[in-house]
């Protein structure tokens, strides 16, 4: 039994650090990029945002969750980000990374062809796009793996849906589009409930592969 839970643990140290380093790597990166365009180019690169409907700003699709209307708009995004991210590494590495592809283009681009007039920048669709990830989860699979982090998600960022609702100076149209691509990437991702297996169960807790790794 030794030699199975050695590897196992390895591979949960390596899931772990994959993790915590790629989250390290983005919130790095918003933050350089932040202090850089507030204090040394006088914000210009917030104009590289998604506008709606205009060539100019379709590449704003990969540029926005970059770029923040200043460091209380950073903040604000920084730990749901890490939070929300955490709860769906959880379940996978490469799900986080399918959720915020789905997320950052699909969100992007319904915000482009939707989105009310003006520069829409920031990271919050993608957030938007982890919570209904997780909420999605949860009613299409019905499992405790599944509903554990969507509770709380829930308990943590119920006052995120406000967010959904119209208001002025705020991209609301971009946190829907986020919103929505969340719940049909955890409708794509969504695995199907079986019979228990008690052999399996055993198996994995063992000697299986960890939730770190699994796609």
């Amino acid at each position: 039994m030794t030699t199975d839970v050695a590897p196992s643990t390895s591979r949960w140290s390596r899931g772990v650090v994959l993790a915590v380093s790629t989250l390290a790597v983005v919130v790095v990166a918003w933050w350089s990029i932040e202090l850089v365009d507030t204090y040394v180019l006088d914000d210009r690169l917030q104009g590289n945002g998604i506008v709606p409907r205009e060539r100019r700003g379709l590449d704003g699709i990969l540029w926005a969750p970059f770029l923040h209307s200043d460091v209380g708009h950073l903040i604000s995004n920084t730990f749901p980000f890490l939070v929300l991210s955490g709860l769906i590494m959880i379940r996978g590495f490469w799900r986080w990374v399918m959720i915020t592809v789905i997320g950052l283009i699909g969100g992007g681009l319904l915000t482009w062809v939707f989105g009310g007039s003006g520069n829409h920048i920031g990271a919050s669709g993608v957030i938007f796009a982890y919570f209904g990830a997780l909420l999605g989860a949860a009613f299409f699979e019905r499992r405790p793996a599944a509903l554990a982090p969507a509770l709380v998600a829930l308990m943590l960022y119920t006052t995120m849906l406000i967010g959904l609702v119209p208001q002025d100076r705020i991209s609301w149209e971009g946190h829907l589009a986020g919103f929505v691509c969340g719940i049909a990437a955890s409708k794509l991702l969504a695995q199907r409930r079986t019979r228990p297996d008690p052999d399996a169960d055993v198996d994995r807790i063992f000697g299986g592969q960890q939730p770190w790794l699994e796609s």
